[in-house]
């Protein structure tokens, strides 16, 4: 994976040349429109309209909305699929204002920091979809920002599967968990939508913002817990014992 930044005027692009390469867009409109009719154009770096819904929708390639604040975005890239998530504040301050984020400097940026720990586990053969850009518009003392990632075929939230799981699935969930904590990842919003399950029920992990990589320590058991109230919010309070044998037998040591 080769990560490199591009800006064009007051927008700064963090993005993957690599995965580009292998079937990106053009900036250049009759290009995109191309692009539905199964027509890859391959560019060496992505435009900032890649990230505005508007862009999409007037194209005719958005192909679903995930639920939840950031109202994500599915859309088709030729045989591709990717998902486009805006980012959204929640809580009191969202009365404020729901977009705009407080500029400490480019890489300390949710968008940017979230693309690079969401790269470092890609490339550590961890479950996380493809990271493939994100990109920030700065304005004074405020900065908007998306992301872009490859979107799992097929794959479902854990929420949507309770109802059917059984011992053995939850068990390889908690497997999964075991393996981001080995690897130092400290999901602090762990709950039952954040954890996809694809067409051959293997689980994945999304939406890393705020996430950081830590040595161990108490906050292995606070995601636990938090993962604990989700389940129980979705009337399966007793999913999390299976889980946390899961975890057990992945070797949560340390």
């Amino acid at each position: 994976m080769q990560l490199a930044t591009c800006q064009v005027e007051k927008a700064f692009i963090l993005y993957d040349a690599d995965a580009l390469c292998d079937g990106a867009l053009s900036n250049d409109a009759n290009s995109i429109d191309d692009v539905n009719n199964g027509a890859l154009i391959a560019l060496d770096r992505p435009a900032p309209s890649w990230f505005t819904p508007d862009f999409w929708r007037a194209r005719g390639a958005v192909i679903g909305e995930a639920p939840g604040r950031g109202a994500s975005l599915f859309i088709q890239v030729g045989s591709r699929q990717w998902v486009l998530r805006p980012y959204r504040r929640g809580g009191m301050i969202a009365r404020l204002s729901e977009a705009d984020y407080l500029w400490t400097g480019l890489e300390r940026s949710r968008a940017f920091r979230e693309l690079r720990l969401t790269a470092t586990l890609f490339e550590q053969d961890l479950p996380v979809p493809r990271p493939i850009a994100a990109c920030l518009w700065h304005h004074g003392l405020t900065y908007r920002a998306a992301l872009i990632t490859e979107r799992l075929a097929g794959a479902t939230a854990l929420a949507s599967r309770l109802d059917q799981a059984d011992e053995n699935l939850l068990e390889k969930v908690g497997e999964m968990i075991q393996r981001f904590h080995a690897a130092g990842l400290d999901h602090v919003d762990l709950n039952a939508r954040n954890i996809l399950l694809d067409k051959d029920d293997r689980p994945w992990l999304i939406d890393l913002d705020r996430c950081r990589l830590r040595s161990p320590g108490a906050w292995r058991e606070a995601n636990l817990q938090r993962l604990a109230r989700s389940l129980a919010k979705f009337d399966s309070p007793g999913a999390i014992d299976a889980i946390r044998a899961g975890y057990a037998r992945g070797g949560a040591g340390g």
